[in-house]
């Protein structure tokens, strides 16, 4: 005849067994769905900035480059036409005084 358990009685070894055997399974199924959900999210997310046609950094810094350059360029010229219109200028005035 089988006796119940009571209050102060401990659980056989199999069942913490059978208790380790389904936390270890369920740990396992959760990292198999995390993993899944990760890749199901960098998919997801691979897709949208395709769609949106969102540029790489890498090409994002080159372009930045180029501008930073131009515009150094741009204040170069700005610089050297001011330069060439002040010395336009004093010919003009030596020319119109002779």
């Amino acid at each position: 005849m089988e006796r119940k358990m009571q209050s102060g009685d401990r659980p056989s070894g199999r069942l913490f067994e059978d208790l380790s055997k389904l936390a270890g399974g369920a740990l396992g199924a959760a990292s198999g769905l995390r993993q899944d959900v990760e890749t199901l999210v960098r998919t997801q997310a691979a897709k949208l900035v395709n769609e949106l046609d969102l540029v790489k950094r890498e090409e994002f810094e080159a372009v930045r480059e180029m501008a930073s350059k131009a515009r150094l360029e741009q204040e170069l010229l700005v610089a050297r036409l001011e330069k060439l219109e002040i010395q336009l200028s004093e010919l003009q005035e030596k020319t119109e005084s002779q």
